[in-house]
């Protein structure tokens, strides 16, 4: 039975030792290769001195050598940091620092980049460096270790000391997007990442003959879901770094994939791309913010035979909710009902259950729950408390996460995702979901991308106001736009202003459209003078 993370894929190498585990460009490991290079990698960490529970840091781009040191930290007795690499110096220091790195992997090139603020991590005391010993650089009081030293040591001989593990044990910290604040390091255990991968793999019915690309950042819980999931059944994962929307469609081809993840602004680009008819996809998964209506339409025409599963998650807990395949065509506006071995409540501000269709918070019990945030009992206090309506003779607590989102659950049982409380638009004495706008937006089919963000309005508490591109092969048209919207949403609802930008809207390290990040930029736009 599996128990540990890296027990994902020494278990597949006893029983699918030469299938394909991990490929990366025209690299291609085998599990049998796979568990040998990890294992390589926990006996240099080990060496290194790394004791139980101390962080290993990886910030690299998606790579076979992040993999190996990800599952090899585990391996080790450590705890994982995947850090994503479009973070720049200061943030992958405040990362570094605030969960006591002991040892870092990273490219000499990212190397370069941080050499100047890594005296700020007292805690660190080796990096090694995917690259080869002469293209190191050297970091005063620092070990460095090049990729060869790690690869070339031979067999491992098992004579560095494991450390003793339990599934309760820390695996991995996860930080959040901090899009307001720092980032917020979300600690998984073992137990965490070996159900989730349980659960999900289960309601895919993912199999051997699955090759599953990774397009999303191993830093993000459902970008790692990816592998973890892959590795549990002996499927392929396929590493990629995009430029190019279309890239991902080539590659889809190209390495006969059957199962891609995505994010909602990545999957409103790849739809409005021309697909082959020929692409082996079996499924598609959507979670990190709701599909719009007309991209998944869009998506269904030219993937009629993919299953598409939408999901809702957060980082606390992995995955919460899917809606099966079966049910979109009645249901295309629900996350779905909880994932297998996990529970799903939807309560009041004083923990009683909600009646069918009133909204309430979403509240998630379970093995997947995580350990907390790292070093902040207060936020961890906030989150994640007592489940709600519990039987009274049981003595210990069982913590559950409060999501902070609002949801509401119709009579059948299916979820709906309304908006989160910190990002729900106060206008004229509403309450209003941003994501509510952006659907009908979306519907109009007059613009590539879209957010609603709240902005302080003199009068109306806080103005509506949308931010958009134009649909490849259309102007801007601010007339057309907001007279569609004027037919499905009342007039509370309606923007204040539009804004078109060329390009993408920003993301934040996720992928997903960062609305705070807009919200602050237009801050000030109704209290300027004629405004």
């Amino acid at each position: 039975m599996t128990h540990l993370i890296q027990d994902l894929v020494f278990e597949s190498a006893n029983r699918f030792s030469d299938k394909e585990a991990l490929v990366y460009q025209r690299n291609r490991l085998s599990y049998a290769d796979l568990a040998r290079e990890i294992g390589l990698v926990r006996e240099c960490l080990l060496a290194l001195g790394l004791d139980r529970g101390e962080r290993v840091a990886v910030y690299l781009e998606k790579r076979i050598e992040a993999v190996t040191s990800l599952f090899g930290a585990a391996a080790a007795g450590g705890a994982f940091v995947p850090v994503n690499p479009l973070l720049k110096p200061e943030q992958v220091v405040y990362i570094l620092r605030d969960c006591n790195v002991r040892i870092l992997v990273t490219s000499a090139e990212r190397l370069k980049l941080l050499v100047e603020v890594l005296p700020q991590c007292h805690d660190l005391h080796a990096v090694i460096v995917t690259d080869r010993a002469e293209a190191a650089t050297s970091v005063p009081g620092l070990t460095v270790v090049s990729w060869n030293e790690v690869v070339t040591a031979g067999k491992p001989d098992g004579r560095a000391v494991l450390h003793h593990a339990t599934d309760a044990d820390m695996a991995a910290i996860l930080y959040t997007s901090g899009s307001t604040g720092k980032p917020k390091g979300v600690v998984l255990s073992h137990r965490n990442l070996v159900a989730g991968a349980a659960s999900v793999s289960q309601y895919l019915k993912n199999s051997p003959d699955d090759r599953i690309l990774s397009v999303l950042p191993l830093s993000f819980d459902y970008g790692l879901s990816q592998l973890t999931t892959a590795f549990r059944v002996g499927a392929t994962g396929v590493l990629m770094n995009y430029l190019l929307p279309r890239d991902i469609i080539d590659a889809l081809k190209e390495e006969k994939i059957t199962g891609l993840a995505a994010v909602p602004p990545l999957w409103i680009q790849l739809a409005q791309l021309s697909w082959p008819k020929d692409i082996p996809l079996r499924y598609i998964t959507n979670s990190g913010g709701a599909m719009p209506r007309a991209t998944l339409d869009l998506l269904r025409n030219v993937l009629p035979n993919a299953a598409v599963f939408l999901m809702y998650g957060l980082t606390e807990a992995f995955r919460s909710t899917f809606l099966p395949p079966e049910e979109v065509d009645t249901r295309p506006d629900s996350i779905g009902k909880a994932i297998p071995n996990a529970e799903v409540l939807v309560v009041r501000e004083d923990g009683s259950p909600c009646a069918p269709g009133e909204p309430g918070e979403l509240v998630h019990r379970g093995p997947l729950v995580s350990m907390g945030y790292w070093n902040d009992k207060e936020k961890t206090g906030e989150r994640f408390k007592p489940v709600p309506c519990r039987e009274p003779g049981l003595t210990i607590p069982e913590l559950a996460v409060w999501s902070g989102d609002t949801v509401r659950m119709d009579e059948a049982g299916f979820l709906y995702f309304i908006g989160r409380r910190d990002e729900m638009i106060k206008t004229s004495g509403y309450r209003v979901s941003p994501t509510e706008v952006e659907e009908v937006v979306y519907g109009t089919e007059l613009v590539g991308e879209v957010a609603a963000v709240g902005v302080p309005h003199p009068v109306l508490g806080h103005a509506i106001v949308l931010i958009a591109t134009p649909r490849a092969g259309l102007k801007a048209a601010d007339d057309a736009l907001l007279a569609a919207c004027k037919t499905h949403l009342p007039a509370f609802m309606l923007p204040s202003r539009i804004e078109y930008r060329e390009g993408s809207l920003p993301r934040n390290p996720n992928g997903k459209i960062d609305r705070k990040r807009l919200a602050q930029e237009l801050h000030d736009i109704f209290m300027e003078p004629g405004a």
